[in-house]
């Protein structure tokens, strides 16, 4: 059985393959050089966005980053399936966690939000949808990127900050909205999970 790759593997690949420096994806996609070196080093991922501009910066889908191959035709997620297929782990500190070469979160412990991808590996795709499991952390910072996002409340009751404004969602609701306004996402408190799909532009 092949060994997953994390993002920041795939990230070094594609910078080598390109011949993209550090510096010069940290250019091109208006991030920290150090918050790349530890997503390439230390499998560290505070959340979507920088991804999405790392993605931006080098020309690919968020999902190139995210994939281990790519299925042409179309891909079912049978129940259950999901909860075994851990993408990343925001937050995370790198080393294996939940499978190989999926980072482990911060200290061991179960801080970050844990996305478990549902149409893994579907090529030429402009959504992600993720069943994504909430911690209560609201020290992460808001995030911005283009596209838009749909939340649904599986389990629990999130937080939604958007803008200036504060939305309580409660388990059985959803909300859609323009994800290039600021905005993070966390658990009112204790665990919550949620159905996302963010929609990236070509």
């Amino acid at each position: 059985m092949a060994v997953k790759r994390t993002p920041g593997e795939r990230i070094i690949e594609l910078r080598r393959t390109y011949s993209i420096s550090g510096e010069t994806l940290a250019e091109r996609s208006g991030l920290d050089p150090e918050l790349i070196r530890r997503i390439e080093e230390e499998g560290h991922i505070p959340d979507l966005a920088p991804l999405l501009k790392i993605s931006r910066a080098l020309g690919v889908r968020l999902g190139t980053l995210l994939d281990d191959h790519e299925e042409l035709g179309p891909v079912i997620t049978r129940n259950g399936e999901a909860s075994g297929t851990v993408r990343f782990i925001t937050g995370s500190g790198g080393g294996p966690a939940n499978g190989p070469g999926v980072p482990a979160a911060s200290g061991g412990g179960t801080q970050g939000h844990s996305f478990h991808a549902l149409a893994a590996d579907k090529g030429s795709r402009h959504m992600e949808p993720f069943i994504v499991d909430l911690e209560h952390d609201e020290d992460q910072p808001k995030s911005s990127h283009e596209g838009e996002e749909f939340i649904y409340v599986l389990e629990g009751t999130i937080i939604v900050e958007y803008g200036k404004d504060k939305h309580r969602i409660n388990q059985g609701d959803s909300i859609y909205y323009d994800s290039i306004v600021p905005h993070r996402v966390f658990s009112s408190g204790g665990g919550a999970r949620i159905l996302a799909v963010i929609y990236t532009p070509v």
